[in-house]
């Protein structure tokens, strides 16, 4: 069943399933019943996508990504968000890997484009949709929380389980592009990482042509990811886990937080406000580095010095 309702801010809320999700205009998500029922919707991102958690009578369960939709928040237009879309599943075949989310098929519905993976367990380490149930709800422990109360063998554990994605996506001759938390899925009881969205990664050589507007979060880019006609490269990825490795082992306060994305520009932490020895800390200082050249090189130079100093 579904059931359509038009709110004062000219919003459509449409409920499926008894999920509710909010759009510019109604749209006909019928083709989802194929795959089972909807449980849950992810439905403010500003990619123009929007994404649903579907499972079927013998519990199997998928996430269904659709372009073509006027979704709340959505940075561009349908015709836009399916053009991106399209190219994704050449990238997930490219950068198949056991830590990234199974890409299944893709296919059209109406006026409609959509990928279906498998589904994945996991919190996603920035779930910004979320935010105001957790002011609402104090006694619910965000992801972010949950991340900061790991021990230091727990986060080492789940660091070297990004570095060897990183290392794989380099292997491949791939940029991660738009890589963050909200990237990730960690599942605190196995122990075990998720890379869920990878859409934006993009094969070398590559440049960026959008300026200041380039793909990413504030909190995360590099210099070069603002600067026009500058070249994507193996150091702009390792300034990028570099930033990952911050968020993981530091303490981020909101004023810093706030001050990156009023800036436009990534901050380090101090050493005391992170929980890594002497060793590491200055890997981490050296890879996010604001001239490249200063930066390791590549994914695999800094791998070598983390584990060298991972007992320190």
């Amino acid at each position: 069943m579904i059931a359509i309702s038009q709110n004062e801010k000219e919003l459509i809320t449409q409920v499926i399933d008894d999920v509710t999700l909010t759009l510019r205009e109604a749209t006909d998500f019928l083709f989802l019943k194929e795959y089972g029922r909807v449980f849950c919707v992810f439905d403010q991102n500003d990619s123009g996508n929007i994404s649903f958690g579907v499972e079927q009578m013998d519990g199997r369960k998928y996430f269904i990504k659709v372009a073509g939709v006027a979704t709340m928040n959505g940075a561009v237009s349908k015709a836009e968000s399916i053009t991106a879309l399209k190219r994704v599943p050449g990238v997930y075949q490219e950068l198949k890997h056991p830590q990234v989310i199974h890409y299944l098929h893709s296919g059209f519905y109406q006026q409609l484009f959509y990928l279906v993976f498998e589904w994945r367990t996991g919190d996603c380490l920035f779930d910004h949709w979320n935010f105001d149930y957790y002011e609402t709800h104090p006694k619910v422990v965000p992801p972010s929380q949950k991340i900061k109360r790991l021990t230091l063998s727990e986060k080492q554990r789940l660091a070297n389980q990004i570095i060897d994605f990183m290392t794989f996506v380099e292997s491949k001759d791939y940029v991660a592009v738009d890589f963050y938390d909200g990237s990730l899925l960690y599942d605190f009881e196995k122990e075990q990482l998720t890379i869920c969205d990878i859409d934006l990664f993009q094969k070398k050589p590559f440049m960026n042509t959008m300026g200041a507007d380039y793909w990413g979060s504030k909190r995360f880019k590099s210099p070069e990811e603002y600067q026009m006609d500058t070249e994507i490269k193996a150091t702009t990825n390792v300034f990028t886990l570099g930033a990952m490795l911050y968020h993981l082992f530091g303490d981020y306060s909101g004023e810093t937080i706030h001050k990156m994305n009023q800036e436009s520009r990534f901050i380090p932490l101090e050493q005391r406000e992170t929980n890594l020895a002497k060793g590491q800390y200055d890997i981490l200082l050296k890879a996010v580095a604001n001239k490249p050249v200063n930066r390791y090189q590549t994914i695999a130079d800094f791998q070598v010095a983390w584990q060298a100093n991972t007992n320190e």
